[in-house]
């Protein structure tokens, strides 16, 4: 997959520079790019932190969300959408992806927030992931990892004018699972 960054609203580099200004503290880790759960354990290993996955979602009424959650919690949809009181979710496609969140599929983060407006997203992230000492992301793009504290992912959004839900995801593991 060839990812032309220059289209992309924001560099990693520009998001960094964001995270300085704001006084954040992050490590950053520099490796191959990551698409699937096998490839990003291989990196996983490397960086200590709590690891998360994204989901880029929409539903039938054309409303965005980024569910940001642990990378090793299971998830059922049709819960997730009973939880959070939403209806029919389906996986956003990658044009919509790039002009919600301003990335390519492999590089969703909630990081990718800078590039979104208030209105057009609906961001849940799971309250396990933001009870961890450290999280850890991809700075816009998949060939990087920054990690940092919750606190600082929530002070992230709220200079950017994001509301966030922090959510239980205890109920929406998968029946027999």
């Amino acid at each position: 997959m060839d990812n032309d960054l220059s289209k992309m609203p924001t560099s990693p580099e520009a998001l960094l520079k964001y995270l300085d200004d704001l006084d954040i503290n992050y490590e950053l880790y520099h490796h191959e790019a990551v698409f699937t759960v096998a490839e990003v354990e291989k990196v996983d290993g490397k960086i200590m932190a709590h690891h998360t996955r994204n989901m880029f979602l929409r539903t039938k009424k054309k409303k965005n969300y980024l569910v940001t959650l642990s990378h090793d919690t299971p998830v059922d949809l049709k819960k997730l959408e009973n939880l959070i009181d939403a209806k029919r979710f389906s996986f956003g496609s990658s044009d919509r992806l790039m002009e919600t969140l301003g990335v390519y599929p492999g590089s969703v983060t909630p990081l990718s927030v800078i590039n979104a407006k208030s209105e057009n997203i609906i961001i849940i992230l799971e309250e396990k992931m933001m009870r961890a000492d450290c999280v850890a992301f991809h700075p816009l793009i998949n060939t990087m990892t920054v990690t940092l504290s919750p606190a600082d992912l929530l002070k992230f959004m709220d200079d950017l004018g994001h509301k966030v839900s922090v959510v239980d995801f205890s109920n929406v593991a998968p029946d027999g699972g």
